[in-house]
């Protein structure tokens, strides 16, 4: 901790009381919450950043939660165990559970991070708090990071069960577009089919007038969020 700065140690010490968790090894604590555009406006410090960490949480978060349905839910179907696997641990519900968390308040970022709204940066949240996973599978082993995780996100898991999510493509697709500072994404129905009681939405999705994917759906809500998904793909693949 010698490397670490009076001020840096405090706000390590509160993130750690947030948690709930107190670290053996506190510079694994600093380097989660460390982005590169950080460590790289100080090349020749050679800060470690979270990238590393991200990997590895990655992979304990998968499994974490892989074991819990598979236990929890017995009569569940490997389809269905895949569902709600995927929407329990997709960009948007980690990043919802960081901001909880205020995690975006005790990150070290670059100031060009900084000055474009880093801080609530979906993919940065999200990265940011599989690193901590990371961190603390490292520090404490694979039962403080279960109950890290199970804490965290048990309330997700549940609404994932219930029905009450969908993979949030549309503020995926909306991060990555709006690098660009022109950018104006629209939805729009172009065709509605069927009963009332069977309606099915056709939707198309556009930035600045440019189609970039179209999706259907039972519910508006459904067709834009598959629309995005297949924009994602498009945008993705350049």
């Amino acid at each position: 901790m010698k490397d670490l700065s009076k001020l840096r140690k405090i706000k390590l010490k509160q993130f750690q009381e947030r948690i709930n968790y107190e670290f053996s090894d506190i510079t694994l604590l600093n380097k989660a919450l460390t982005h590169s555009s950080y460590a790289n406006e100080f090349k020749s410090k050679k800060i470690l950043y979270n990238e590393r960490l991200e990997f590895l949480g990655d992979s304990v978060l998968g499994l974490v939660i892989s074991d819990y349905i598979f236990n929890k839910y017995k009569n569940f179907p490997e389809g269905e165990l895949t569902k709600i696997r995927a929407l329990t641990v997709c960009e948007p519900s980690l990043a919802e559970i960081s901001k909880k968390l205020n995690l975006g308040e005790f990150m070290l970022l670059g100031k060009g991070e900084e000055a474009t709204g880093g801080r609530t940066r979906i993919s940065i949240l999200s990265d940011a708090f599989e690193a901590v996973i990371g961190a603390i599978y490292l520090d404490g082993g694979m039962k403080a990071s279960k109950k890290f995780i199970l804490n965290n996100l048990l309330e997700t898991i549940i609404n994932a069960v219930n029905g009450e999510m969908l993979l949030d493509y549309k503020t995926e697709l909306q991060e990555i577009i709006q690098q660009d500072s022109n950018s104006n994404i629209k939805y729009n129905v172009v065709k509605e089919e069927g009963p009332d009681h069977n309606k099915k939405f056709y939707v198309e999705v556009s930035n600045n007038g440019k189609i970039l994917g179209t999706g259907k759906g039972n519910s508006k809500k459904e067709a834009e969020q598959n629309a995005a998904k297949f924009a994602l793909k498009k945008v993705n693949n350049k």
